[in-house]
């Protein structure tokens, strides 16, 4: 059931389309994950304000599909005269959408160091600024490294949504091939496989790094 030689012959169009993934992946962490870490701090705040204004934008994020918010993004800047390629549309997009779920790993994080920490950095006269950077963020960062790990998993299957708009990522170049050799089970099945050795290898590279934040706070 499986053409094997079709596969081969196929690895080095659909290796392109890693390249794309991944580095629609990788951006689009990155945006999430700085986007994603001030909107937590903010959320975390008593201003009412701010916390109403952080919250309906999760709302808003978190409750309409990715694909809708890849397509508003990729038409919606042109109109403002902004001018990008599909790919960038795609990892603003997706890491605007990750951002949302990423404020609310790091709020939950910052929830979770005690008061009495907090109290401690004011003692020795740390300023807010110097109590969140040096006391807070990095306790945050390690309780909800699990969770932040599993949102970057996430992100590489769901770069396969920037298809919609063009992008020749993965999904996009083995859909191409299997409208060209009407060979669709060999293509899923060798798009399925990349797919889970990627995901695989950031599983292990995450649990290594917490491994190793968890013998550094062991030790310090």
């Amino acid at each position: 059931m499986i053409n094997f030689s079709l596969i081969i012959e196929s690895l080095p169009t659909l290796s392109k389309g890693v390249l794309v993934t991944l580095q629609i992946s990788f951006f689009a962490s990155i945006f999430g994950f700085f986007f994603g870490l001030i909107l937590g701090f903010l959320n975390s705040t008593k201003n009412r304000l701010i916390n109403s204004i952080v919250t309906t934008y999760v709302t808003i994020i978190r409750g309409t599909p990715m694909l809708v918010q890849i397509i508003m993004i990729f038409y919606l800047l042109p109109a403002l005269n902004i001018n990008i390629s599909p790919v960038s549309s795609a990892m603003i997009a997706i890491g605007i959408n990750s951002s949302a779920y990423v404020s609310q790993i790091i709020r939950s994080g910052i929830s979770s160091v005690s008061v009495g920490q907090i109290e401690a950095a004011k003692v020795l006269g740390l300023n807010k600024f110097q109590t969140a950077l040096l006391i807070v963020l990095p306790q945050a960062i390690r309780i909800t490294l699990p969770t932040l790990s599993n949102e970057f998993i996430t992100l590489i299957k769901d770069s396969s949504l920037a298809s919609i708009i063009g992008v020749m990522e993965l999904s996009k170049q083995g859909s191409i091939i299997r409208s060209r050799t009407y060979d669709a089970f060999s293509i899923l099945f060798i798009v399925a496989a990349i797919y889970l050795f990627m995901t695989s290898l950031l599983t292990f590279i995450m649990k290594r790094v917490e491994k190793k934040m968890r013998v550094y706070v062991k030790n310090n």
